[in-house]
């Protein structure tokens, strides 16, 4: 049986010359692995890190890992790809994503409000050192967590002023909450503890040095 689908690349792993498996959310099945081959000529740039992809999936009836073929960009996401730091977000984004999101979850919405964030960060055009922090917060709500300023208290420490102007504050305002490069980082590590919390794992996130570089 064949599906049309959309994906969104999570991560990927190399298998022999011409295949990758992909690690990727979609509408149908949440998290899922699916094997594809690489085009000829290159179009590993189609799977970079929250790219948003049409797909065929074709089930295989002796293995959980389907096939996908006939791939293609659903959004070019331009704003991104030509921007080290809006890349440097994808890639801590799709991180905290593979980390938490287990193989085989699917949490309603969740798809649609990660495409909805991804092409958020693409349109912006400034003032977006925070958007990390906002997608936290968020993902935190997408994940049933629905987090308050009373739950969040216990992990804020020192920034519970700030957790609470990024919390309180409209996406334009909590864009321009003033935090120094310091500051935003133990805030992410704050929410990503938070968020380690209730979903009872603890969350390892190595892109976040990078982020830590571009956002001093």
């Amino acid at each position: 049986m064949v599906h049309r689908t959309q994906l969104i690349i999570l991560n990927t792993t190399k298998v022999g010359e011409r295949s990758l498996v992909l690690h990727a959310l979609s509408p149908d099945w949440g998290r899922r692995s699916f094997i594809a081959s690489v085009p000829r000529g290159g179009g590993m740039a189609l799977f970079q890190p929250l790219s948003i992809l049409d797909a065929e999936i074709t089930e295989n009836p002796k293995s959980d890992l389907w096939r996908a073929h006939a791939l293609s960009a659903r959004h070019p996401l331009l704003g991104i790809r030509t921007s080290p730091a809006k890349n440097a977000m994808t890639l801590f984004m799709s991180e905290v994503l593979w980390r938490i999101v287990r193989d085989g979850a699917r949490e309603d919405g969740l798809f649609e409000w990660c495409e909805r964030s991804v092409l958020t960060l693409d349109a912006l055009p400034g003032d977006y050192a925070n958007y990390h922090l906002r997608f936290l917060l968020e993902l935190a709500a997408a994940l049933g967590f629905s987090p308050s300023l009373e739950d969040l208290a216990p992990f804020a420490g020192e920034h519970l002023a700030e957790v609470r102007a990024l919390l309180q504050s409209d996406f334009g305002a909590c864009m321009l909450v003033p935090l120094n490069g310091a500051a935003r980082n133990e805030i992410a590590e704050l929410l990503l503890n938070y968020i380690g919390y209730h979903a009872e794992t603890r969350i390892e996130v190595r892109s976040l040095r990078v982020l830590r570089e571009l956002f001093r």
